[in-house]
């Protein structure tokens, strides 16, 4: 069952109990994720990310329900210059990544066998607002796109984010902190020219820029790609590289 944030308000910790039962599987992937609403509304992304986040692991917790928390590599600084993975020390810029990095703390503390998954710069591909189907859209029209080439992530098909989080409701991987993202570090503007070129269209109309050029109220990590190297030998199976993921993602889209 898939509720929507208007039909359980997380904030409120009644309404967690009384969507919750014994024996359920809680995915939480609520949360406010446009990094700069929750800088200008840090109020609002305390009470979603972090004491909502509570909130339902504590109903699991009375329920003796299991749950798996999504969180982001926004938790990270990145300034390492390399992926980042789940024992790596912590250090968000953002209002979100704060946010979310405490949610992930509440998360624990009050459920310490709930298990907290990251991911990255989730993608879909289809007709939704997500970077790939925005790019699609681009690809489908003519003229030049400009696109940051600074920032390095891990692009992550939602399809094989689902099929990792079925795996650890299943059973039989170890928590509680793991990363689930597709394999390969990404700029958005690898991002961009590989869905012009999966599309058929020209990748050289997308132009490289610098974050620099569009500033936003929320600082990024210039570099928050993750590692699942230590998620695999806790039994998650690796997501196949970000590339090959996006090539079938359009294609299911496609006509």
């Amino acid at each position: 069952m898939a509720l929507t944030s208007a039909q359980w308000d997380i904030t409120d910790p009644a309404a967690a109990r009384r969507h919750i039962a014994p024996g359920d599987v809680v995915v939480n992937c609520a949360a406010v994720t446009n990094v700069d609403v929750a800088e200008a509304e840090p109020e609002r992304a305390d009470a979603v990310n972090t004491v909502g986040a509570e909130n339902v692991a504590r109903a699991c917790a009375e329920a003796a329900a299991s749950l798996i928390h999504l969180s982001t590599d926004y938790v990270f600084s990145g300034n390492a210059g390399r992926p980042y993975d789940i024992d790596d020390e912590t250090g968000p810029l953002s209002v979100y990544g704060r946010t979310k990095l405490a949610g992930e703390q509440a998360v624990l503390a009050a459920l310490p066998e709930a298990y907290v998954v990251r991911t990255a710069w989730v993608f879909e591909g289809g007709d939704g607002s997500d970077f790939a189907a925005v790019m699609r859209r681009a690809a489908a029209g003519s003229g030049e796109v400009e696109v940051v080439a600074d920032q390095i992530g891990s692009p992550t098909y939602v399809g094989d984010l689902c099929a990792a989080l079925l795996q650890i409701a299943d059973g039989g991987v170890d928590g509680p902190v793991l990363h689930a993202a597709n394999a390969g570090p990404a700029s958005r503007f690898d991002q961009a020219q590989a869905v012009f070129a999966e599309l058929g269209a020209d990748p050289d109309r997308v132009r490289p820029i610098g974050s620099d050029r569009h500033p936003r109220p929320a600082p990024r990590p210039s570099y928050s790609a993750l590692s699942s190297v230590k998620s695999a030998e806790a039994g998650l199976t690796p997501l196949r590289p970000w590339r090959e993921a996006l090539a079938e993602a359009l294609a299911t889209h496609r006509g």
